[in-house]
């Protein structure tokens, strides 16, 4: 399931992040790509030990844990420290697909990476190419999304930022290991909640929304790992 999510980060967060991406050191960013990834990775991301890099994500992070939609949709279970990342005109990411564990060898042990998320930083009408662009069975889609906006989509496909040709891409991506491993059991669920919720505005507690509740709620006992 890829998902949108607007307004992940409301003008005040985005604006102190912003401020944080100015006020941080940025190094070459394929120190962090996998051994075949960083042949087609060309742009920059924030130093991870950067005090402003850190508390960006620490802002992005704790944004993305608020949003109720994200926690339906992605059913998170441990996150990655977010990166802050540029794209200057003629960078890119090539077709790639990210590392399947994140973090050997870091506190908290490593990270199976279930779901890959972006948020946007920058304004979309601020630049021009620096697409995302994931594959899956039904042919490529793209995304440029406004900034504050996130979206999440699994990590298992390939995916590719198309070269920035004026402006500058920014944004901050991070990686999810779900409390749910299979994306098509994550998307029953999310839609579930998504049913559960829409019941009760309607009607209120009644049978109908009780038995959505007990089916969700024992899905989740039958699938969830920790």
């Amino acid at each position: 399931m890829i998902i949108c999510i607007a307004n992940v980060l409301d003008a005040t967060a985005l604006g102190k992040v912003r401020a944080l991406v100015d006020a941080a050191r940025f190094e070459d960013g394929r120190a962090t790509a996998g051994w075949h990834a960083r042949l087609v990775k060309e742009n920059r991301q924030a130093a991870r030990r950067d005090p402003a890099s850190r508390e960006a994500g620490e802002i992005v992070t704790a944004a993305l844990m608020a949003n109720e939609v994200f926690r339906s949709a992605v059913r998170p279970l441990r996150m990655r420290p977010p990166l802050l990342v540029r794209y200057g005109v003629g960078e890119t990411y090539g077709t790639h697909v990210d590392d399947a564990l994140m973090g050997l060898g870091e506190p908290g042990g490593p990270v199976r990476t279930d779901v890959a998320v972006t948020v946007f930083l920058a304004d979309p009408a601020t630049y021009e190419g620096g697409a995302l662009v994931i594959e899956d069975p039904a042919g490529e889609q793209e995304f440029r999304l406004g900034a504050g906006d996130a979206i999440a989509y699994p990590a298992t496909t390939l995916h590719r930022v198309e070269a920035v040709t004026a402006g500058e891409r920014i944004v901050a991506v991070t990686w999810v290991q779900s409390l749910v491993r299979d994306p098509a059991k994550r998307e029953i669920l999310f839609d579930l909640e998504t049913a559960k919720r829409r019941v009760f505005a309607e009607q209120g507690k009644g049978e109908t929304f009780d038995l959505l509740a007990k089916s969700h709620a024992n899905l989740l006992r039958q699938w969830v790992e920790t």
